[in-house]
């Protein structure tokens, strides 16, 4: 038999669920004969696949422990370099800034040296992770950036506080998040811009659609020059809605595209800005986070501001052109 202590991380989920991550190598149907064989106790008692876990729960498992060591995973946590930095930091959440090039997740090329992985391994060497086969819990973002795109990742550090953060991204509202970024031509005024767009099939890219248009999704963005010429301008976006690449397209909608953007940006002006600042990328950068509304776990972060100055890059093309 093996028995498991439910940490508060663990609390407040299903049974089956913890139980899959936690046998994660186990088929699906032999977790849930174990229900109907009644192999699964929680405190001396038999329980269906629908109990919530407690804190402090005893689960009890009729299962050998060379069986037990055969279905669960070692969790893996990469040693990695980290260049990302620390904005803010507490008991549940960690609020980093991420580097321009670096993604949050791992894709197909890159599945060691990502956000994720260096978060996980800084909070491991800080002895913050527990790395222990009965947790299935692992911190984890609650937003991705664009790959080149740099600024503000919010790391859930508790499940408590990710199902929190989780909840406040679904209501849109709860969080405000603001942009800066350079574009073409003279913005001198705030705009409110409203659209429809939807994903193109297997490209890693969206398009501006009309509002009947089969899947179309509403898009909204807030634009306000910060610093303008003729030429460029610098603007603050803040998003209404969080759309796959919304601020990119929304801007290149009205002619205004993100200087250095290879998929929705000018072909000419790009060419230029690469040859004079060495930018092959969108010059976006996430640059501040405010808690609008707040509750749960994080209701002590309510109107707290966290504001990230932008990459030397970015100030020097900022100075050079406007």
């Amino acid at each position: 038999m093996k028995k498991i202590q439910i940490t508060e991380n663990d609390a407040n989920q299903r049974i089956d669920k913890y139980i899959k991550k936690l046998l994660v190598n186990a088929p699906t149907n032999f977790i849930y004969k174990m229900f109907r064989k009644k192999d699964i106790k929680v405190n001396g008692k038999k329980v269906n696949e629908k109990y919530i876990l407690k804190n402090n729960d005893v689960v009890e498992m009729f299962l050998y422990e060379d069986k037990f060591k055969e279905f669960t995973a070692t969790k893996n946590i990469y040693n990695v370099k980290k260049t990302f930095k620390v904005l803010y930091e507490d008991n549940h959440v960690l609020i980093v800034y991420k580097p321009a090039g670096l993604l949050v997740h791992e894709d197909k090329n890159e599945s060691v040296n990502t956000l994720t992985n260096q978060v996980l391994s800084y909070l491991a060497d800080k002895n913050e992770l527990d790395l222990s086969r009965e947790n299935t819990f692992m911190p984890g973002p609650v937003h991705r950036l664009d790959r080149n795109t740099s600024g503000i990742v919010i790391f859930g550090k508790t499940l408590a506080a990710l199902q929190v953060l989780n909840e406040m991204i679904k209501q849109r509202h709860c969080i405000e998040k603001s942009y800066l970024t350079i574009c073409k031509g003279k913005v001198n005024q705030k705009r409110n811009l409203k659209g429809y767009i939807v994903k193109l099939d297997d490209q890693a890219q969206v398009k501006l659609v009309s509002k009947d248009y089969p899947g179309a999704l509403t898009m909204e963005t807030i634009v306000k020059p910060v610093k303008y010429n003729n030429d460029y301008s610098k603007v603050e976006v803040t998003l209404v809605t969080g759309r796959m690449h919304q601020i990119r397209v929304h801007l290149s909608s009205i002619d205004h595209p993100i200087i250095g953007d290879r998929k929705y940006g000018d072909f000419e002006l790009n060419k230029f800005i690469k040859k004079e600042f060495g930018l092959n990328h969108q010059l976006l950068h996430a640059y501040k986070i405010r808690f609008v509304k707040t509750f749960g776990v994080l209701a002590y972060l309510q109107d707290k501001e966290i504001v990230c100055p932008v990459p030397k890059q970015f100030e020097k093309i900022e100075n050079s052109l406007i």
